[in-house]
């Protein structure tokens, strides 16, 4: 029997083969680079970057499978969803390495590692965008996971760190069964790993089609850090060195829902009845948790990582709207892209007031910033504005897009509790604001308000400034991005 190999595409994966083979340039690079100039590996990162960007950008508007097995469906699909969300990963990459190489260096963890296992995780959130089949997503997902695992331990020998890597990798490594589990019953129930194919054969699955949809839904809340599986964040966050935090509290969640979306809404709307409702009430409780345990944190750490909770379940709502609402897979893509540029950019501004040994993390440290620098307050100011969504910001107009998509979808009720839990935000954000402009400095801390950072913080205010003022043509290119289920399911 002759064998037959699987069709592959290689300029359909151009930017993830970028992004993986200059990975694998750089653990040879770092051999050659001596000890005190490692920062060089993080500004060739930067090329790699920008190359995989630019790849993307000509993908735009092109429909590939990649990977196609013989007489089978393609494994990797790009198309304009994939390549929106291998955008967001890729800026999100080349923020995270403006915002360490100085911070690395001053803290005493400039391992050029660092900037290669970032690559090999944004390598499995590409993976998760354009993944066509159960299989590929949960080996995205560990692709992903992996050297997150690795990065949040990074600041060994601080057990705070080190307790942060083991808790991540414990508490992942159970919810990933639940993913493998749920890809099993979908299999049983279906015949198929492929998501076409669980399209066309989930009417025969009964009680295994609903049990692994519901396993399914446990993972990808795990990862997203959605309530009730949230528990592993705030330490996580807290321990894993600030820039890690920051990476992750961005990558890892859209990396998340991007395989999320796809296989919700690509490979299971005849069940949308049921994961609907489940999905909004996780929406609720997570916006609920998120924004009202954040009132009570002292660490600004923490209260970023109770903010990452809630913010999760803002982006659920656009899941949960979309067999009711066609914008509702695009809202949720615009507002993955302002909550991009306005954590990262808070984050960006914390690194520039954090000191060793913890120091530079709690709120009276934030107290007469403004009088230390006009400039990190005032970006600090308009990036929690952006966060509590009030307008002119890019999370003003994700808000609002996501709130709209709701009201469309019936979910009135959902939308609600979106604006109520809004409002509560406001206090926890605004009083960083309050303490940078209405006090006068205490203490002395000093400003690591390097040349990345401050590039960082420029970017992502104009972004965000951009994204609230003209959001309307940014949110067109989402709409250019919707899967096609999606619209199926709106019957668009």
């Amino acid at each position: 029997m002759e064998f037959q190999a699987p069709t592959i595409n290689l300029y359909a994966i151009l930017p993830l083969l970028i992004v993986v083979g200059w990975a694998i340039v750089l653990m040879v690079v770092d051999l050659f680079v001596p000890a005190r100039n490692k920062r060089l590996v993080g500004w060739l990162a930067l090329v790699g970057y920008a190359a995989a960007l630019i790849s993307t950008l000509f993908l735009w508007g092109e429909e590939i499978g990649a990977f196609t097995p013989v007489g089978g469906t393609p494994m990797i699909l790009v198309d304009n969803y994939s390549n929106f969300l291998n955008a967001l990963f890729l800026l999100t990459g080349a923020l995270s390495v403006l915002i360490a190489v100085n911070y690395l260096e001053r803290t005493g963890l400039q391992r050029a590692e660092y900037y290669y296992l970032m690559m090999f995780s944004i390598s499995g959130m590409m993976l998760m965008g354009m993944a066509n089949d159960l299989i590929l997503v949960f080996l995205a997902l560990e692709l992903l996971s992996i050297p997150l695992y690795i990065l949040s331990g990074f600041a060994h020998p601080n057990t705070a760190s080190e307790e942060a890597g083991m808790k991540y990798f414990l508490l992942g490594a159970f919810s990933s069964g639940f993913l493998v589990f749920g890809v099993a019953l979908l299999y049983g129930a279906t015949g198929s790993t492929a998501l076409p194919a669980v399209l066309e054969g989930l009417g025969e699955g009964g009680a295994f089609a609903a049990g692994g949809v519901a396993l399914l839904l446990v993972g990808f809340a795990f990862k997203v850090a959605a309530v009730p599986f949230h528990m592993w964040t705030p330490d996580v966050y807290e321990g894993a060195p600030t820039a890690v935090t920051a990476f992750m509290s961005v990558g890892a969640k859209i990396g998340g829902f991007a395989a999320m979306i796809r296989v919700f809404i690509s490979a299971l709307p005849d069940m949308a009845d049921t994961w609907m409702v489940a999905v909004a009430v996780i929406a609720a409780l997570t916006m609920i948790l998120g924004n009202v345990v954040a009132l009570a944190q002292r660490n600004v750490k923490r209260m970023l990582a109770y903010s990452s909770i809630a913010h999760a379940g803002y982006i659920m709502i656009a899941v949960a709207a979309s067999p009711g609402s066609a914008d509702a897979v695009p809202a949720g893509l615009f507002y993955m892209m302002a909550y991009l540029f306005t954590n990262l950019g808070a984050f960006a501004v914390v690194i520039a007031l954090e000191q060793r040994e913890g120091r530079g993390l709690d709120l009276s440290d934030y107290r007469g910033l403004w009088a230390r620098s006009p400039w990190l307050a005032a970006a600090l100011a308009y990036f929690m504005l952006s966060l509590t969504g009030v307008p002119p910001t890019g999370g003003f107009s994700g808000k609002f897009f996501l709130f709209r998509s709701a009201v469309e979808a019936d979910l009135v009720w959902l939308a609600i509790v979106g604006v109520v839990t809004s409002v509560i935000s406001g206090y926890f954000y605004l009083r960083l604001v309050f303490l940078s402009f209405m006090y006068p400095p205490e203490g002395e801390l000093e400003l690591h308000a390097s040349p990345g950072i401050d590039l960082t913080v420029g970017v992502t205010l104009l972004a965000t400034l951009v994204l609230g003022v003209l959001p309307g043509a940014w949110f067109d290119i989402a709409r250019q991005a919707m899967l096609d289920g999606a619209r199926l399911i709106a019957g668009g």
